[in-house]
């Protein structure tokens, strides 16, 4: 067993320079939210859910992204509805929630 069961981690880059960036869609309070559900639901911890800050993820056309691993699951959203059933339906359940997988081909 490893010692998380998930790592979800959210960039949260921002780059000065006007280049598209997850922290220009509010990356930071998506984090925070899922944070605060995972905790809630009684996910966080050892053989849980960490939720973790990244960098740039380098997937920025399709920002703001989070991954989860280890089922490398790349995931973009819009909201906290979107957070709350990546929550729910994926480091809960176990289900890939397809609707929110950012594609393969979306890069910077």
């Amino acid at each position: 067993m490893s010692y998380y069961k998930h790592h979800i981690f959210f960039c949260l880059n921002e780059r000065k320079n006007g280049e598209a960036s997850c922290a220009q869609h509010d990356a930071q309070a998506a984090f925070d939210h899922c944070k605060a559900r995972v905790k809630a639901a009684g996910l966080a911890g050892v053989g849980g859910v960490r939720v973790n800050k990244a960098g740039c993820l380098d997937r920025c056309a399709g920002g703001p992204v989070a991954v989860v691993y280890p089922d490398e699951t790349w995931y973009t959203f819009v909201d906290h509805s979107d957070i709350d059933e990546i929550v729910d339906v994926h480091l809960q359940q176990g289900r890939v929630v397809d609707r929110l997988v950012l594609p393969p081909s979306v890069g910077r």
